[in-house]
């Protein structure tokens, strides 16, 4: 079975895995106390070009956003996301599990809007019943978005003015944020997120890791007590140098970038692979997460050889799936759903 079902669906990549092993046997501290943890975190600032950020590891995204959300945040405050934001839709309530509510906006092709976010904010501060409402404490957004589209530069610039002029937040999950920066569209760069952002991470369970996100809080922006908070929600690793090892690795000889092209070119040969064939795209996305409609005896039959994974019903005999590239996809594995989709014909 050749499998296009997500980005994390293979180990790690052979780069970090020799990593890993080169330093299996090395007695380190524990806790992300460790060197490998202190040089990553001194890759990324460089990276990022933000010699002044804090720089934190935690193991996966659901985990890493709970955890920032709810330390950024006030007891009576909540999260503004677009409504199709990965903490709305697809977190089974862990948000709102911290005691934190997630206050939704519409979507547009994913994003939030600026002026929508600036109007919801004015009119909830001109609430004269905003004591008795959950406050809009910071904002949500990722990069790339759930539907695999790209925030441009004016668009980020656009909604991180309107959080500083509300004196908020603003926390940009970049779970496949390597996708995002090298794909050709491709408008933002590590440094403008440092400028830009209050917090944001970088995805490293979905571009070779074996798990692992890297936090960075520009501008010494950690909050205080964060390993307390970490530690609290049963999110602090005692071997913390796996996660250190291999971000030491990722940004090591431009891995994680050179990760990140490979997976937004073998994306832009799975759209041609739809597109010659008549499949239609359900929307345009420049990054690795690519959305096709099929007919549902289609889908039936592609799924004996190919493995992809549901996303909605569009009508009775309708479905619309994804279809995602990672660092493992080859050519042989396109080859190989070429032939496949042939068969449909």
């Amino acid at each position: 079975m050749v499998s296009f079902e997500n980005d994390y669906n293979t180990g790690a990549h052979p780069e970090v895995l020799r990593r890993l092993m080169e330093t299996n046997l090395e007695p380190q501290t524990g806790y992300g106390a460790d060197r490998w943890c202190a040089s990553a975190a001194e890759k990324i600032r460089l990276a990022c070009q933000s010699p002044e950020a804090d720089v934190e590891f935690l193991v996966g995204g659901t985990q890493t956003n709970a955890v920032v959300i709810a330390s950024l945040l006030r007891d009576w405050e909540g999260v503004v996301a677009a409504d199709t934001g990965h903490v709305a839709a697809h977190e089974a309530g862990a948000i709102e599990y911290t005691g934190h509510k997630v206050l939704t906006l519409p979507q547009h092709d994913g994003k939030l809007s600026a002026e929508e976010l600036e109007a919801y904010l004015d009119a909830f501060h001109a609430d004269a019943n905003r004591e008795h409402m959950v406050w809009p404490g910071m904002v949500y957004i990722s990069h790339p978005t759930e539907l695999g589209t790209l925030y441009t530069k004016a668009e980020l610039t656009a909604i991180s003015g309107v959080c500083r002029k509300h004196g908020i937040p603003l926390y940009l999950d970049g779970a496949r944020l390597a996708c995002g920066l090298l794909c050709a569209s491709a408008e933002l760069t590590l440094p403008d997120l440092a400028e830009l952002c209050d917090a944001f991470y970088i995805g490293g369970t979905k571009c070779g890791a074996l798990c692992g996100e890297a936090v960075v809080f520009p501008r010494h922006g950690r909050p205080a007590h964060f390993t307390n908070a970490v530690k609290k929600r049963g999110a602090l690793l005692a071997k913390g140098r796996l996660l250190g090892v291999q971000f030491d690795a990722l940004f090591t000889d431009d891995l994680y970038f050179r990760i990140g092209r490979h997976e937004a070119d073998m994306a832009e040969k799975l759209k041609s692979i739809f597109r010659d064939r008549g499949i239609p795209l359900w929307l345009e996305s420049p990054t690795n997460q690519q959305f096709v409609e099929l007919e549902d005896r289609q889908m039936e039959k592609l799924g004996e050889k190919i493995a992809f994974s549901f996303w909605e019903k569009t009508d009775e005999t309708h479905t619309v799936v994804r279809f995602v590239t990672g660092w493992s996809t080859t050519e042989e594995d396109l080859t190989a759903l070429e032939a496949a989709l042939e068969e449909l014909r």
